[in-house]
Formats: structure tokens, sequence, C-alpha cells
């Protein structure tokens, strides 16, 4: 069969802006005559230097990821690709995108994910590019992808192209393009056998160790199959929801005490397993449970890197850390302590990248369940999994042990995080205006009086770029904090999310319950931006 390359004419979809990671839309958006086309052309449009270069393709198995591939591959060999990796069925956790992007020297990467976002026919779909370097495209490429996406009136693709088999991992000819179908796992899991003290996790499951991994019907199932199971040894049922559905299970692919309710109950019940743990749609989240204990991801983020000289990747070779702004301070104490780095960046991983390539920050971290490593350039929920299990086997001790000595060491930072979701758009915009419009600075505010009152703006120290508006600073005179955003992963109405911590130095006050301790700075918050007058509810969606 002759296959040609066809040149289809079209026009631009008003809204395909990348947002903190990727394009976003329901599925319906997506499945428009077009509208996927477009967009996937403006990135090729945006990009120089790729002909005859190596793609790497994958998602993370929702609806309508098999379709998008194959319209991707089509694309990508008739704008001259010489060659696309593409995981088995379509599927890559976006870490192991990244790492196989690393691994196999590739131009690039198109990820197909909405993340943490709800699947199936009437949920979520996303699509993102990835550079060479494995990591998201910084804002001047994300930019450029945006501006093509406005004068877009052509795409290219091949007429008359048989799909490929994703099913079959192997090599077949597309339009002259080589597509090699790999396996979605290898590439990551040796990775992962060079970072971790493998053999003493083994160790631990033989002694009798039981944890339960809830890959919530998403993409890491397949993950923590082959390394949790096959190659740690971990009970046969230490993984559950391990097989990847299009929808989910009918699920929230969230890691946290909401959507992952069935874990916290079980480890909050008189039969926890030790360890508990819980990935998100694409893989690059997570959320770590200890017998009758969650980890906020911030203490998560600062017990790695307090940690991390017992991970023999890191041993010896850890220079500095970055945390989002909104992720709380508790990681800055254990860098001041150890002589690092410690960066604060807005909110999206791709503003890590340049820090972690020039060997500025070792350990990243954001306290919406995502931690990672200069090992990708993305964040990595199986990853951390390990290094928790790591840090266990080394220390001996559980998680609520070594969260007490943590805290014993660097005193208790009390953190949390309140989603509102579904608020209506114009009345979240004008919130934001008001607040950062207002003159706090100076002004007492549940008795505490205002310290710092700013939209954070954002200089890579590295590359120079700048990032505006990034999220209201509300900080105390006593080292109190509120942060306020507008999150950019969802893809209907707006969602609010306050940020709330507070430092507590005295070990006697350690075992508060979160929320307890941050009453007055709930109060604080609710009164200054009337949730309830504006959007007919101060009580919120979910709480971290």
């Amino acid at each position: 069969m002759t296959v040609t390359v066809l040149e289809v004419p079209t026009t631009p979809f008003a809204g395909q802006k990348p947002g903190t990671s990727g394009l976003r839309k329901k599925v319906g958006v997506f499945r428009q005559p077009h509208y996927l086309e477009n967009f996937v052309q403006a990135v090729f449009d945006s990009l120089d230097g790729f002909q005859g270069q190596t793609l790497v393709v994958g998602g993370d198995g929702r609806f309508h990821n098999r379709e998008a591939v194959q319209t991707i591959l089509k694309m990508a060999a008739a704008n001259g690709f010489g060659r696309v990796l593409v995981g088995r069925d379509g599927l890559l956790s976006t870490p192991a995108a990244s790492c196989v992007i690393r691994a196999h020297k590739a131009f690039g990467g198109i990820i197909l994910s909405a993340s943490h976002n709800p699947g199936g026919p009437e949920g979520d779909f996303g699509i993102k590019y990835n550079i060479g370097a494995g990591g998201p495209a910084p804002e001047k490429i994300t930019d450029a992808i945006f501006a093509a996406t406005a004068s877009l009136s052509r795409y290219r693709t091949l007429e008359a192209a048989p799909e490929v088999d994703l099913g079959q991992i192997g090599e077949t000819d597309l339009g002259g393009m080589r597509v090699v179908v790999i396996d979605p796992v290898a590439d990551y899991a040796a990775l992962m056998e060079t970072l971790f003290d493998m053999e003493a996790i083994r160790r631990l499951f033989r002694d009798g160790f039981t944890m339960c991994f809830d890959a919530m019907h998403a993409v890491t199932g397949p993950y923590a199959h082959a390394i949790l199971e096959g190659r740690l040894g971990a009970p046969a049922g230490t993984v559950i929801n391990g097989t990847p559905l299009e929808d989910f299970g009918g699920g929230h692919p969230d890691p946290n005490l909401t959507y992952a309710k069935d874990l916290a109950d079980l480890m909050m019940g008189d039969r926890a397993p030790d360890f508990g743990a819980a990935s998100d749609g694409d893989g690059d989240r997570n959320m770590i449970l200890g017998r009758g204990v969650f980890v906020n991801p911030s203490d998560s983020l600062a017990v790695l890197a307090a940690n991390a000289e017992l991970i023999p990747g890191y041993r010896g070779r850890m220079t500095g850390v970055a945390r989002s702004m909104p992720t709380s301070r508790a990681v800055d104490r254990v860098a001041a302590k150890r002589g690092w780095e410690c960066h604060e960046t807005p909110t999206g991983w791709k503003f890590f990248g340049t820090l972690l390539d020039a060997g500025r920050a070792t350990l990243c971290g954001e306290e919406s369940f995502g931690t990672g490593s200069d090992h990708v350039r993305e964040k990595d929920g199986l990853w951390a999994v390990l290094a928790w299990l790591n840090i266990i086997a080394a220390r001996g001790q559980t998680v609520r042990q070594i969260l007490a000595d943590h805290w014993g060491n660097y005193g208790r930072t009390f953190y949390s995080r309140h989603d509102h979701e579904g608020l209506d758009a114009a009345k979240a915009e004008a919130l934001m205006a008001d607040l950062r419009a207002a003159p706090l600075l100076g002004q007492t505010l549940g008795g505490r009086k205002v310290a710092l009152h700013d939209d954070f703006a954002y200089t890579d120290p590295i590359d120079g770029s700048t990032s505006q508006g990034q999220g209201i600073r509300i900080e105390f005179e006593d080292g109190a904090r509120i942060v306020v955003r507008l999150s950019g992963t969802g893809t209907e109405g707006a969602t609010l999310r306050l940020y709330l911590e507070r430092f507590e130095p005295d070990p006697a006050a350690h075992d508060q319950d979160a929320q307890v301790a941050l009453a007055d700075l709930i109060a604080t918050i609710r009164d200054l931006t009337r949730l309830k007058d504006r959007f007919g509810s101060e009580d919120p969606t979910v709480i971290t």
C-alpha cells in the first residue's frame, strides 16, 4: 500500500494554551475533528532540527489514549521524524516517559495524560510536549506552541496509513518512519535498580513487612506489579487496583485522603499493614501513609531530603533542594541545617528542570503529592514509594517513628491545603484581584501582623526567564503563612486553593491534628476571602 503525506486544511481553535502541565480539556473537546491534530502540528511547527530524530510517545491509558497515539504516529511520520518509541498498548507513565527520552537520547516526547483528573468518555484528556532533557517544555516553547495554534492553516498526516499494532513489542515501518513498540516498564525498572538498595528492601519483605499499594486502576499498576511484587518480592496482592482502565474504574485517580479513601481507611484501621501508598492517573504523584499516620507531602519531601544519604543513588551527591512556592518550608529547614541550596519556584515541574540540569538541586517537591529527583525530569510517584521503603529498611523504624524523629530534629511545620473545586471562574478571578489589591502589609489579621503581601514572581537563576502572578502570599511576623492561588490543572470551572502553615518547635505540641493546629489561620483566610458570601459555601471540596 502506498502511503503519502497529506496536508489537511484547518482553522485555529481558541483556547489551546498549555497550562501548568500541557493542554487539558474534556474528552469531547479533544474528539472534535482536527482539534488534536491542530495542537500536535503546532507542537511540531514550534520545534527545529527534529528531522530524522527520535520521538517518544505514550500516555496513562485513559479513554481516547489509543486513538490519539495512532493520530500522533501518523503525524510524526508525515512531519519527518525518523523513529518513534511508543509504550506497549500506548502506555507510558509520565516519569517513565521522561526516563525513556533520556535513556534513548530522544529529541523529545509527547505524553498523553490529564494526570490526576477523572477519565472516561465524559472525563478529561490532556497532551504535553517534553524536551530532550526529559522534562516538560519550558514556557518559551509552550508560548510558541500557543502562538502557532492561533495561526495554523494546515496539518500534515499520512493518507491511507494502517494503524500500528500497539499490543506487540517490536518494530514496524510507518510511511518511512520506524515505530518501535517497547516494554513500558523495562527502562524505568532498570533505572530504579541503580538508585535504591533493592536487596535491603527485599529483606524487609522477606522479614514480614506488609504493604498496600493502590494503583487506582491507573498507569502505575504494571510498574508496581513488576517492581514491588516482581523484583522486590512483596506478596501477591500487595498492589491493588493494578490494572489500568480507561475510566480508572469510575474513580478519581488523585492519591489523597478524599479520593483514595479506602486505602486511608485501611491504614487508619485495626488491620493496617506497615506501609501504605498510592499513585495517580499518570504515575507522577504519590501518597504515603504509615500504620495510623498520614504523611503530608511537604513533610515527605523534607524526610526524603534529610535521609537521602541512606539511599545509595544519592549518597554524597546532594547539592540542593527545590520546592514549589505553596509547598511548606519544612524542607528549607533541612537544607539550612545541611548547608544546601534551597530554591522556591512557581508551581509546575517545568520550573525545576533548569535547576536539575545545572546541578543546583538534587531533590524537588510540590505539595500536590509530587516528589522526585534528578534521575528524571518529572515528579515520580513510584520513585517516592521506593525511597520511603529504602529509608524504612535502613533505619529499622516505622513511618510514625521516622516522622517523630524528624520533627524532633527540625521542628514540625503544620500544613494543610483546602481545595474549593468547580467555582464560578469569573468570581474566582475577582477574588484573586481583590486579594492582590488589598492593602494588607502591616495590618493585623487574626491577631497576627502581616510582614509580607505579594503576588509571587520568579526569575529563573539559570536562564533568567521570569514568571509573574504565581499566587498570593501572606506571611506574618511570627512566620505563619497563607497562600492563595487558582489551579492550572482543572478543565471545568475554577479551583481555588488555600494553603496554610505555621512552624511549631515544641515537641510536646507535635502530635496535634493539623486542622486543629491551623484553626486560627483557617478562620483568618475565610474572613479575608468571604468565601460563603462569594460562592455560597466556605467548606472545602478536598482537605489535604
